[in-house]
């Protein structure tokens, strides 16, 4: 079994939590990043933590314990830095198979799903050999069929459902950034605020249209690289 570090806690009490979920590929850690530094948040992305922690590739992890060892570190992962105030989080794109993991991150901040269809996450990723679950005959099968077994359990968490197929990074940062100030969540220059973050909503709202529709996006965003998560 691989021997991983503990990092340190860094807790913020006034400031809510803002947490990326989505399939590998959606451009959770390039926006993330991106909404992080407008925000003045500290940005972590789970997959990255967990790497740095134990000094190997998430590929060497599933090497040596399998998909159920490498899921039981993210588990660890999420309770740790969904435990912190005032971040922004990019989770792996399996995150949210874990009940405990959906009701961390539906507990300790607002959630933001980055959708994109299959065939879109499937051009961002084809050429990436650094994603295990991707390692197969037929990776865009594989991609449907977790598209199919994680969709729903994305928008079971999330606050709101922005759709990443053809806007620019900068373009999807202001439609996170405009939903969550329609939500009362405190931006850059507006300090406290509840530390809940903003009240839950039943349905994603509807934001502009170019930030979601009903129809899966045509082209693929190039602005959104495939250095995402690997599972």
């Amino acid at each position: 079994m691989l021997s991983c570090g503990s990092g340190q806690p860094n807790v913020s009490e006034s400031r809510p939590n803002l947490f990326f979920v989505g399939l590998m590929g959606a451009g959770k850690t390039t926006v993330g990043r991106a909404v992080a530094r407008r925000l003045g948040y500290p940005f972590f992305d789970s997959d990255h933590e967990i790497e740095e922690r134990c000094g190997v590739r998430i590929p060497i992890i599933f090497e040596h314990e399998g998909e159920e060892g490498f899921r039981e570190r993210e588990a660890q992962m999420i309770d740790e830095l969904t435990g912190r105030r005032g971040i922004v989080l990019a989770t792996g794109g399996g995150a949210v198979l874990r009940p405990g993991n959906r009701d961390r991150l539906k507990a300790r901040g607002t959630v933001v799903y980055l959708r994109a269809s299959a065939h879109d996450l499937w051009l961002r990723t084809r050429h990436d050999r650094n994603r295990p679950l991707l390692q197969t005959e037929d990776p865009k099968a594989r991609l449907e069929a977790l598209y199919q077994q994680r969709d729903p359990l994305y928008r079971q968490v999330a606050d709101f459902v922005i759709e990443t197929g053809r806007p620019t990074v900068a373009q999807l940062a202001n439609m996170v950034l405009m939903q969550l100030e329609m939500a009362g969540f405190p931006l850059a220059g507006q300090p406290g605020g509840d530390r809940r973050g903003p009240a839950r909503h039943s349905a994603a709202p509807s934001p502009a249209p170019s930030a979601q529709s009903s129809s899966a996006p045509t082209q693929p965003s190039p602005s959104c690289p495939d250095s995402d998560d690997h599972a």
